[in-house]
């Protein structure tokens, strides 16, 4: 049995007046959102986007669109893994919660939604695109995801995890534009239409290893599946409002991150391709700088090798060795 690292957990609150705090992984949307000249604009109408869509989606009970708001705190997690004190930022996901403004009632939400990881930034940013610089065909390296895997597992046991959250997070991300996805006759009244593929993208996969599976659903109104990855039973083990907290702030950073699929002007057919080459899409009146983050994962992803994976690689090796869920 190896050693268990420790977590610790810090969140800050999403709203129009955050601020990125400096070591926060700036790769993630929100983070995008919220610098530059129009940032308290693009935090106020995001906002604005998320709470519209959730009333869209929880119609009942609710005849003017106004019963419910969503708040939303980023959930920054640090791992140390010598047991010195000394951590290393390893993961960001977003806690929403649901405010019923007709019963003047909180409603816990989930967590999970976004996904950002310094170490799935070198997975993907440095190891995964030097292993394939001089190759014909697309491959991923040995163990690829495999540490980072682990690691997401052992936070999800920790105490950190257990002591902060009820229900196991559900990670909601855009469909795979290598991939085709085919409807199905499955339709949830949340959630929506289900669709499948016949193949895993190498994102599916590398979740997999995050001990999570993944469905395909194109919720009401919405133009495009999403990629829903989770354990447990996704249709059973959340809430209504729950999903739609998920849904509303996921498909509005969506919209702004990628236009051309979660923003375009038709709808998915039964056979469907994502492409960011789509050119019938809308634009939302939010300023993202989508190259500003891929350059950023790439620059993250060296940071991470130099601060994280090389000064700690045999605890990491020997400690994934032996690692048991």
């Amino acid at each position: 049995m190896s050693q268990e690292f420790t977590f610790t957990l810090k969140t800050i609150r999403f709203d129009e007046n955050y601020h990125p705090s400096a070591n926060t992984r700036l790769t993630t949307n929100f983070a995008n959102l919220a610098r530059g000249e129009s940032r308290q604009e693009n935090l106020r109408k995001t906002l604005k986007m998320i709470n519209n869509r959730f009333n869209d989606l929880a119609r009942w009970d609710n005849p003017n669109g106004d019963r419910y708001t969503v708040e939303i705190e980023i959930v920054s997690v640090d791992i140390d893994v010598e047991g010195n004190g000394k951590t290393f930022p390893t993961i960001e996901v977003l806690k929403t919660t649901i405010v019923d403004h007709y019963k003047n009632q909180r409603i816990e939400g989930i967590v999970g939604n976004s996904f950002s990881s310094y170490v799935r930034d070198y997975d993907f940013s440095v190891l995964l695109r030097e292993h394939n610089q001089n190759r014909n065909q697309f491959s991923t390296p040995e163990n690829f995801g495999d540490l980072h895997g682990k690691i997401f597992k052992s936070f999800l046991n920790s105490k950190a995890y257990q002591d902060h959250f009820k229900k196991l997070p559900v990670i909601c991300l855009s469909v795979s534009s290598s991939k085709t996805y085919h409807r199905t006759e499955n339709q949830h009244p949340i959630l929506g239409v289900e669709y499948q593929q016949n193949e895993f993208s190498p994102t599916d996969e590398y979740f997999k290893k995050m001990g999570l599976q993944v469905r395909y659903f194109m919720p009401p109104n919405s133009v495009a599946p999403f990629a829903f990855y989770y354990t447990g039973d996704l249709l059973s083990d959340y809430s209504n409002l729950e999903l739609i907290s998920t849904i509303s702030t996921m498909e509005t950073f969506q919209k702004i991150y990628r236009p051309e699929i979660y923003n375009a002007n038709s709808v998915a057919g039964q056979c469907y391709q994502p492409s960011l080459n789509y050119q019938d899409y809308s634009l939302t009146q939010i300023v993202y700088d989508r190259e500003e983050r891929t350059q950023l994962a790439i620059q993250q992803g060296r940071f991470t090798e130099e601060s994280f994976i090389k000064p700690h690689k045999a605890i990491l090796e020997q400690w994934a060795a032996n690692y048991v869920a």
